[in-house]
């Protein structure tokens, strides 16, 4: 369930950093070092995308290769488009604060660019778990996640993001349906959430950081 979650929330990233840094700084705009904060971690993270970028195998990258010399990487909406969301989160956090950054942020009802680049960390890193078939219940995350006191939508207050435990997965959890339910309300994660949690034994749950009664909060609902 958190693996479907995360690809959605993941496309969308993906969708509103090319279109908006494209938009701003042209078609390759990926590679122009000019953008990037620290350009050691720049080539490094360029490096691994063009790895990334061999070894696809999707048609739009082989029709690149054959058609053009220059520039040697495909446009951000090819290359980026095969990024792995961990390259796509690291090359995002290394970006100078700008204008297409903050609005990047501001589609998802973020307040804070710092809180973003967090959770596309955070939110990577929970889905290599779950690519690895790795456990979620009682893991204390390594990426400890930052939750907001103040949000564009509905979250929860100072007091109560203050009690949550940021190193368990309920307060991951609590930042992907605040993401989901604004590029995806459809898909009614909460609801999914709350079902899946019944079959839950409530040890499980607190292991997990689910505070009592979280699903009656008027954020699940």
């Amino acid at each position: 369930m958190i693996f479907d979650a995360i690809e959605k929330i993941e496309i969308s990233l993906r969708t509103q950093i090319i279109y908006h840094f494209a938009l701003q700084h042209g078609s390759h705009w990926q590679t122009n070092p000019r953008l990037y904060r620290d350009t050691a971690r720049f080539a490094k993270h360029i490096e691994n995308l063009n790895r990334e970028i061999e070894r696809s195998d999707e048609t739009f990258i082989k029709h690149y290769k054959e058609k053009y010399n220059k520039p040697s990487q495909p446009p951000s909406w090819m290359s980026l488009e095969v990024a792995s969301m961990g390259t796509l989160s690291k090359l995002y956090q290394n970006i100078k604060d700008g204008d297409a950054k903050r609005t990047v942020a501001d589609n998802f009802g973020i307040i804070k660019i710092r809180n973003l680049e967090n959770w596309m960390f955070c939110f990577s890193s929970v889905r290599n778990i779950c690519a690895h078939h790795g456990r979620l219940w009682n893991r204390r995350l390594s990426s400890i996640i930052r939750l907001p006191y103040t949000t564009k939508y509905k979250f929860l207050n100072k007091k109560e993001v203050k009690a949550i435990y940021t190193n368990k997965i309920y307060a991951t959890l609590l930042a992907m349906n605040y993401v989901l339910e604004i590029v995806d309300p459809n898909f009614k994660f909460g609801d999914k959430l709350k079902q899946l949690m019944t079959e839950c034994p409530l040890n499980q749950q607190k292991a997990m950081g689910f505070h009592e009664n979280w699903e009656d909060h008027s954020f699940w609902n």
